[in-house]
């Protein structure tokens, strides 16, 4: 384990919820143990609140930026997207916060890295589209998890996703120009933002991660769950472990910094 002193800071946007006739701020284990044990990093919330933070006053205080998945999708105005289906679950404090930190976040220099929703928020964020329904598009798959299933088989190996060869997650993959990923959401990238390089897709073509190529440091997404119990995912380990690298160097330059 790293010093404390070294560790640096990855902020992780919560979730807005309410339980009961209070909310609250929420983030799932799951992210924040994948930052402390495979990106060595000290996992911070960043709370959503109705009155988003200042973005740079947050951003001052980060090496590195971790956009979780959630149960909510975003809303389809972000995107000039139809309106959602009744009862489609929205979180309005994450879409404002978390659609305004990463471009600044990117701008500046801190490492990004967008899971499930995370990797939906970054695409619009830059100027990209989603579907709503994956799996209600022609040729499509369903992306969905079982949710009447134990949660080791929602999170199991779902599909394979091709790895793009000019990408550094072959290497991560230890060679393999395909590895299997769970799948487990509704949403997906529509059009691809201004940008934004594919990394890897599922064999119905949608895009599963990319990267933004004009970034000084990393900037990735992917649409599987790598957080799912990280230790045991040879390439999970090692994506965790770039991205808390990047974020590393990003905090030894801050403490350089007069």
């Amino acid at each position: 384990m790293h010093p404390v002193m070294s560790l640096p800071v990855i902020g992780i946007p919560a979730d807005r919820r309410m339980l009961g006739a209070h909310p609250f701020h929420a983030v799932g284990e799951k992210y924040a143990h994948a930052v402390a044990r495979a990106a060595h990093g000290l996992p911070l919330l960043v709370p959503s609140l109705p009155e988003p933070l200042d973005v740079d006053a947050v951003l001052a205080e980060l090496d590195g930026l971790l956009l979780p998945g959630s149960p909510s999708n975003v809303e389809p105005y972000h995107y000039d997207g139809e309106p959602s289906v009744p009862g489609t679950l929205h979180d309005p404090a994450r879409d404002s916060t978390t659609l305004a930190l990463i471009p600044r976040a990117i701008a500046l220099g801190i490492p990004v890295l967008g899971i499930c929703r995370g990797c939906q928020e970054m695409n619009v964020a830059l100027g990209g589209t989603l579907w709503q329904r994956v799996h209600e598009v022609p040729g499509m798959l369903d992306h969905r998890d079982d949710e009447s299933k134990p949660l080791d088989v929602q999170y199991g190996p779902a599909h394979e996703v091709e790895l793009e060869a000019d990408g550094p997650m072959r290497a991560w993959a230890g060679g393999a120009t395909r590895i299997r990923v769970n799948s487990l959401h509704w949403q997906g990238v529509r059009e691809l933002a201004p940008g934004l390089v594919v990394e890897a897709r599922a064999p119905d073509g949608l895009v599963e991660a990319f990267r933004v190529a004009a970034a000084p440091t990393f900037a990735r997404a992917v649409q599987w769950h790598p957080e799912w119990r990280v230790m045991a995912n040879e390439f999970s380990v090692a994506l965790f472990a770039a991205f808390g690298a990047a974020a590393r160097e990003r905090a030894a330059r801050r403490r350089r910094a007069p």
